[in-house]
C-alpha cells in the first residue's frame, strides 16, 4: 500500500510568462494619431456647467471635434446628455484634431511673441540699470575679489 509519488523538482516547471502586466489605467485613454493631425483635449464643461467660450474660442482657433468612428481602439461609456453625441469626451474633455502645419504655425506665433515680450522685459529692467550700482557687472574684471580669490 506504499504508494510512490514521483514529485519533480520546481525548477524544472515552465512557466508561461504574462504577455500584459496589470497597471492602473490612465485618466485619458491611448489613441493612434493619423500623421498630418495635430490632438489635443479641450475642456467642454467644469463642474458640470458648460464652458462654451472655451470650446467657441478653441473651434475658431481650427480645432475640431474627434469622432468615435475615427477612433474604434478608444473605449469609452457615451455620455448620454453629451452635446458632442458623435465624439470622444470624458470627464468633460473633449478630444480634438486639428491640421499639424496650422499648429506649427500657431506655436510660431506663440513663439515670436513670447521672444518679443521677454526682450521688452529684459529692455526695461536693463534701462533702470544705474552704473554706479549695475545690475550685471559681466565682462568687468576690476582685478577685485573677495576671499582667496584674485590678489
Amino acid at each position: 500500500m506504499d504508494k510512490v509519488i514521483k514529485r519533480e523538482s520546481r525548477d524544472t516547471e515552465v512557466r508561461e510568462d504574462v504577455a500584459k502586466k496589470w497597471q492602473p489605467a490612465s485618466l485619458l485613454p491611448e489613441f493612434k494619431q493619423q500623421p498630418g493631425w495635430a490632438y489635443r483635449w479641450i475642456r467642454v464643461s467644469l463642474l458640470n456647467e458648460p464652458d462654451n467660450m472655451n470650446v467657441s474660442s478653441k473651434m475658431r482657433e481650427g480645432w475640431e471635434p474627434v469622432k468615435h468612428s475615427e477612433h474604434p481602439e478608444v473605449i469609452i461609456q457615451a455620455d448620454p446628455n453629451s452635446q458632442f453625441k458623435e465624439g470622444i469626451e470624458i470627464g468633460g474633455l473633449l478630444l480634438c484634431k486639428a491640421p499639424q502645419e496650422m499648429m506649427d504655425q500657431r506655436q510660431a506665433f506663440v513663439n515670436e511673441k513670447t521672444r518679443a515680450q521677454t526682450e521688452a522685459v529684459d529692455q526695461s529692467y536693463l534701462n533702470q540699470n544705474d552704473p554706479r550700482m549695475p545690475k550685471f557687472a559681466e565682462g568687468q574684471e576690476n582685478g577685485k575679489s573677495f576671499g582667496r580669490g584674485k590678489k
